[in-house]
């Protein structure tokens, strides 16, 4: 019984018609169970889906992993299960606005918004002290939940960061309306060329196709004209909110995570080209992030993109443990 209902959920994914997502992700396999988070914010009833993933033999530490904007918690499956291996208790909330969660058209999209949000999960399991890991995006909401909660965090993980540099700096404001109805006319072929460029520096592999499909999915699915303005509002947020000006301000042990061929930065496409290759240079911006974030340390990895723990899991997973074991 089991394996004939893990042949159906291979053929559901395989069905072109599953290929079009709704704005919760009812069809999209996640690869642990979800649960849902709900409370009051903003006058609005929300709910933050997340993942717990429990270790058989706990060592009492527990940590929290936190997704880019252009995915949901679902890409941290191997990650978590190599963590509840070692015993962490891991927490895998996708952020308002994101993922299976709740994502509300009339509401401020703020770092400080969600990293409260989150705090409020935690609180939830009365947990007392967490490691934080946040990717892309991910890294921003993790640097502003540090900085918010210092007491919380005992060791904090970035992995490839946007917002290493002030985008404000260099790139000309877009208003909300501009950026909505330009992810409006996004098409999925316009997405992989992006990320095959940007994440994976030109090349390209099958296996980044399962996270490449939780866009186009969208684009394709019923529900993108709200998907685009919610999209609109959170790069208004990376836009308007740096936190790099703050990296002297973290506590906690630090690590960063750099794939040195990642080219990321926002709002490349509205600058000339020679403007445009000053922007995204990681592993110029790891050195100096490193300089700015007391009692951190970098593991770059030569020849990886943005996303580390897709690209280059075993490189990734080594400099992680070896990090957390110290």
């Amino acid at each position: 019984m089991k394996y004939l209902l893990m042949l159906s959920l291979l053929f559901a994914c395989a069905d072109p018609k599953k290929a079009n997502l709704d704005k919760r992700l009812k069809t999209y396999k996640y690869p642990f169970k979800t649960r849902l988070y709900k409370f009051l914010s903003q006058t609005h009833k929300l709910e933050m889906a997340y993942s717990i993933v429990k270790p058989e033999k706990p060592n009492g530490k527990k940590i929290v992993l936190m997704h880019g904007k252009n995915f949901s918690g679902a890409y941290w499956g191997q990650t978590a299960k190599d963590l509840s291996a070692a015993g962490y208790t891991v927490l895998i909330p996708d952020q308002i606005g994101f993922g299976r969660s709740s994502k509300p058209m009339q509401y401020q999209y703020s770092f400080h918004g969600l990293a409260q949000n989150t705090k409020r999960l935690i609180d939830w399991y009365k947990w007392d002290k967490v490691t934080v890991l946040g990717h892309s995006m991910g890294g921003m909401l993790a640097s502003r939940f540090a900085l918010m909660y210092p007491e919380l965090v005992d060791k904090l993980v970035l992995v490839n960061p946007i917002g290493l540099e002030d985008y404000k700096l260099k790139v000309p404001y877009e208003t909300i309306d501009t950026v909505f109805k330009k992810q409006l006319k996004l098409k999925p072929s316009q997405v992989r060329k992006y990320q095959e460029e940007n994440y994976y520096g030109g090349r390209w592999s099958e296996n980044y196709e399962r996270w490449l499909k939780l866009q186009t999915g969208w684009i394709k699915g019923p529900d993108w004209q709200h998907l685009a303005y919610i999209s609109a509002l959170t790069y208004d947020m990376i836009y308007t909110q740096p936190v790099v000006y703050e990296f002297g301000q973290l506590k906690p042990n630090t690590l960063l995570i750099i794939g040195d061929r990642d080219k990321t930065a926002l709002g490349k496409n509205l600058v000339d080209e020679q403007t445009r290759k000053t922007m995204g240079n990681y592993p110029e911006l790891a050195q100096k992030t490193k300089k700015s974030i007391p009692n951190s340390s970098l593991a770059l990895i030569k020849d990886v993109g943005h996303l580390p723990h897709i690209e280059a899991y075993p490189k990734f997973k080594s400099a992680l443990f070896n990090f957390l074991e110290k």
